[in-house]
């Protein structure tokens, strides 16, 4: 048996961008770096986050559910990394296929115990697969004490939980700034997917000042319903669906205040990244982890899930008070405690 994990697997659906897979390719990052031999399973190697694959990263293409077990086989990995929630039906799929010949598999928390979108009835299938993945996973990760300790009762993991925030994002060379900015704005970042609710915002801006813009960065399949809302609404001359930015810390930079308006979300990397450039945030309750994050009045508002006066009033705040002074972002010794806690599992 190895007695430290020298080769890592990952895998991934694409390179069409969200925060697990940009964390994940920072992990990747990190590890190469540290000497380590990583190897990235994807099921298509297309989308914005290409130019961000890291030197050194073994690239296998053609991932499905049916060629998985087939392509770890011959990988060979010391240790299996499962980047998110997301992901966690194909640990469990491999854990069953390759039995006893499976690596050990870390998986990260990524997205909210409880989903705001759940009805009662998927509440309780929800939380039933949930309560299995102590059976296929060696140990979690959660980015927060306060996701750790609801991970750890949903997945049945107590005491196979460690809090290992996500490395911070650092500005790139890539020109992160897109042209023609308007002077005043308010910035979303996130896909365009039904979790993220952009709606709400989008009805906000129809009552605060006109001279303040809408930039949503990011891109998914809500893009014609949320364009066909602001033509409704009649602000097209101020909502803008920018589309995907390979750096969006400049946007963020250069924001009044960011906006997250989610119905469910883990551990809001958005946040942290907006609070690191002095830029403040409301965000709505969406997973236990907005409150460590905007832990103090000075740093933005959190506002209920459907409390629309309450948004509005928090933008309208935030757009004539003082911005906050940069908050530090946590995770600068990340890729380190993944190292020694993969090294322990394996040596095992």
């Amino acid at each position: 048996m190895p007695s430290s994990a020298r080769h890592i697997l990952t895998y991934a659906r694409d390179l069409r961008g969200g925060g697990v897979e940009r964390a994940q390719l920072r992990l990747v990052r990190g590890w190469i770096a540290a000497g380590r031999r990583v190897t990235l399973l994807l099921g298509s190697d297309a989308g914005p986050l290409a130019h961000e694959l890291p030197a050194g990263v073994e690239i296998v293409t053609g991932m499905t559910w049916r060629t998985l077990s087939g392509l770890v086989r011959a990988a060979a990995p010391d240790i299996i990394f499962c980047p998110g929630n997301f992901y966690t039906g194909l640990a469990a799929w491999l854990r069953l296929r390759l039995g006893r010949e499976c690596p050990p598999i870390v998986a990260k928390m990524s997205n909210a115990v409880v989903r705001a979108d759940h009805g009662a009835a998927m509440r309780v299938v929800h939380a039933g697969w949930l309560g299995t993945h102590g059976g296929f996973l060696d140990h979690l990760v959660a980015m927060t004490p306060a996701t750790a300790a609801e991970a750890a009762e949903a997945l049945h993991m107590a005491g196979r939980v460690s809090v290992i925030p996500n490395p911070p994002v650092a500005a790139t060379d890539s020109a992160g700034v897109l042209p023609g900015m308007p002077a005043r704005y308010v910035l979303g970042v996130g896909r365009l997917e039904p979790q993220k609710r952009w709606d709400r915002l989008i009805a906000a801006m129809a009552v605060l000042p006109d001279d303040v813009d809408l930039v949503i960065l990011g891109e998914g399949t809500e893009r014609g319903a949320l364009t066909a809302q602001i033509a409704r609404l009649g602000l097209a001359g101020r909502v803008h669906l920018a589309g995907h930015a390979a750096d969006p810390l400049p946007a963020m930079a250069g924001a009044a205040v960011l906006a997250l308006t989610s119905d469910y979300e883990g551990v809001p990397g958005v946040l942290r990244e907006a609070l690191s450039v002095g830029t403040p945030v409301v965000a709505t309750e969406s997973s236990r982890a907005v409150a460590e994050i905007v832990c103090d009045p000075a740093f933005g508002t959190i506002v209920g899930l459907d409390d629309r006066a309450g948004l509005i009033s928090a933008l309208r705040h935030w757009l004539t008070t003082d911005r906050p002074a940069p908050v530090a972002q946590p995770g600068g010794d990340s890729v380190d405690r993944y190292l020694a806690l993969f090294d322990q599992l394996v040596s095992r």
